[in-house]
């Protein structure tokens, strides 16, 4: 039987929410941004095309992935309100989270089957793996509040980044040297792929079984979440009536409603630069040979990663000394230098540099971007469906910056182009986080 309901701020409790980002991450790392990109950039390269007909037309694989992925991006900014609708009236909001996460994971196991002949399957399970990612992570960050008292949240958030970043990086990892090492694993080639590229297939297998299996722990511990009182009837769209509900309190709370705003502008960039890395070096980069370019972005992901957990505990500290929002301006600027600077990256050396300023900043802005709102968020049980509008704004960010990405890329032929295009967004979040008071956030109980 599970332990007794742990309470708010118990160590115990904080560690099991913390490590759902340790089991789901690997998704993120060797799939969204390291083994996937240079996985489906081979597929092309072996069969000597830039494009692919698919969905009635052309289109060239960069700005596919871009599109699927907003189109993803779309699904998930429509359901997340209809889930959060019946789990703050059912108070279950561990049974959506665990369908999502087993959702995700077993679309990752389904990547070992993505070929080009195959592309509609293929981009089905990157899809649901997109989902099923970003689904569950969304509920487990609505937990946040639940779990932890706001002294607690900026450390506990930027533990759990933290921690995500070490797991993916081992996984990572033990895949590179399949890649690299693919006969010392015993691992042989077919007709269709040879063995380096079999080994990221049977990466794609070890994210979904790891993300599944070490999840357990935290489903283990979580609670169900807080049951809402009153009647409970058409909880299918009392959802989108509780993101109603939240707009209007909005309107009362200038702080969280200036803050929302800024995020939903520099997210919009942070998560385009997240989503697209991989497919920028696979693409942009010098690289002298297939080898060098397979090893060459497992190495520039693997140093994002590593720089990313000083970042977000560097982060997490300066926020207790500066105030989070003067530290998120100095993030946005941060984030402008880098556009510009990619704009001129063509060496690996001038690559793995990039990667280590990415890292940098991506860590602690995501960290301490999830912890900012959480603190600013008025006294309620119904996290999940302030959190849920917190992750419909993201989502709805992403789906534009994504989909402008592409556009652009594809329109200017250069992804160069399309990244110096970021500027703009992370200068629009300077300027409106700008109009956030920069008191620090609340704090109600002592910390851990």
């Amino acid at each position: 039987m599970p332990d007794p309901v742990l309470p708010k701020g118990n160590k115990k409790l904080l560690n099991a929410w913390a490590f759902y980002d340790w089991s789901n991450s690997v998704y993120a790392l060797v799939i969204a941004s390291t083994i996937f990109p240079i996985y489906f950039g081979a597929l092309f390269r072996m069969a000597g095309i830039d494009s692919v007909h698919v969905f009635g037309t052309d289109i060239a694989r960069a700005p596919l992935i871009s599109y699927v992925s907003s189109a993803a991006f779309v699904f998930i900014a429509l359901i997340t309100p209809l889930l959060s609708g019946i789990a703050d009236y059912l108070g279950n909001k561990k049974v959506f989270m665990r369908f999502f996460c087993y959702l995700g994971g077993l679309s990752c196991i389904g990547l070992f089957w993505f070929s080009l002949e195959n592309i509609y399957f293929g981009l089905l399970c990157y899809f649901l793996a997109l989902v099923g990612y970003w689904v569950s992570f969304a509920i487990n960050n609505s937990y946040l509040p639940d779990i932890a008292y706001p002294a607690q949240q900026d450390r506990i958030s930027a533990r759990g980044f933290s921690m995500g970043y070490i797991g993916s990086v081992i996984l990572l990892l033990i895949n590179l040297a399949m890649v690299l090492k693919p006969e010392f694993f015993g691992i042989t080639g077919t007709e269709d792929y040879p063995p380096n590229v079999q080994a990221m297939r049977f990466s794609f297998v070890m994210v979904g079984l790891w993300w599944i299996l070490f999840s357990q722990y935290t489903f283990y511990h979580l609670p169900k979440g807080n049951p809402r009182g009153g009647e409970r009837k058409n909880l299918i769209f009392n959802g989108f009536r509780e993101l109603q509900s939240v707009w209007r309190q909005l309107g009362e709370n200038l702080l969280l409603k200036r803050y929302l705003a800024a995020f939903f502008v520099f997210s919009m960039a942070v998560q385009t630069i997240m989503l697209i890395a991989a497919y920028f070096g696979e693409e942009e980069i010098a690289w002298g040979s297939d080898t060098e370019r397979t090893s060459g972005l497992i190495v520039s992901i693997l140093v994002i990663q590593l720089v990313a957990i000083a970042g977000a505990t560097l982060t997490a500290r300066a926020s207790r000394i500066f105030g989070n929002i003067t530290v998120l301006i100095v993030l946005n600027l941060l984030w402008v230098i880098i556009c510009i600077y990619a704009y001129t990256v063509v060496t690996p050396l001038e690559f793995y540099i990039a990667a280590g300023a990415v890292g940098l900043v991506m860590g602690g802005i995501q960290a301490l971007a999830r912890s900012t709102y959480s603190k600013f968020l008025p006294q309620t049980q119904d996290t999940a469906s302030f959190f849920s509008f917190y992750d419909v704004a993201e989502k709805i960010g992403i789906i534009i910056g994504s989909f402008l990405y592409g556009f652009v890329a594809q329109l200017t032929g250069s992804m160069r182009n399309a990244t110096v295009f970021l500027v703009v967004f992370f200068i629009g979040g300077i300027i409106l986080l700008v109009r956030v008071p920069k008191k620090n956030p609340r704090s109600e109980s002592p910390g851990e």
